[in-house]
């Protein structure tokens, strides 16, 4: 059970360090999705990609590390949670201390992702937005009536409308 929950604060401590690299890519990122910078904010999203598969792969292992401290505990590893654990550990409390600091730890630090995140989102939407803005004040621009374009010397430039040599007839 020792090496068990030894596993299990390895993982959950290298599942803390993933977030916060994590936490860094996204706040990096803040600045270039304002500044449009659309290579650099590639790089970043390839970056955060190579730390969520890490975290995949952690988090299966925390998985099987659950399951297996469920099965000595004899407890339904479905409702075993890391409180239960922790309330468990009352005995060992080096042991239980850690294992509520790396709970702590990955807490917080998914909180911050999260938090984050939430506001890069809010940021790229605003950016969507003005590029649809600037996309129907385009659409608009194209789309505009003509009316009448009149060079220097008053004379109609483009199409005439009533007399052909451009001068003005009273008589229309």
């Amino acid at each position: 059970m020792a090496s068990l929950m030894e596993n299990l604060i390895v993982i959950l401590e290298k599942e803390i360090t993933e977030y916060k690299t994590l936490l860094e890519l996204s706040e990096r990122k803040t600045p270039v999705i304002v500044k449009g910078e659309l290579s650099v904010l590639r790089k970043i999203t390839d970056d955060e990609q190579e730390v969520v598969g890490r975290l995949t792969h952690l988090e299966r292992e925390r998985s099987e590390v659950m399951k297996d401290i469920a099965n000595v505990l004899n407890k339904d590893v479905d409702t075993l949670k890391l409180q239960a654990l922790i309330r468990i550990l009352e005995g060992r409390p080096a042991e239980q201390k850690r294992l509520s600091l790396a709970r702590d730890g990955l807490s917080e630090a998914v909180r911050a992702v999260s938090r984050i995140n939430e506001q890069n989102r809010a940021l790229i939407e605003q950016q969507l937005e003005m590029v649809e803005f600037d996309m129907n004040i385009i659409k608009s621009m194209n789309s505009a009536p003509v009316t009448a374009d009149y060079d220097r010397t008053a004379a109609m430039s483009g199409s005439s409308i009533g007399n052909r040599n451009g001068s003005f007839d009273a008589k229309q």
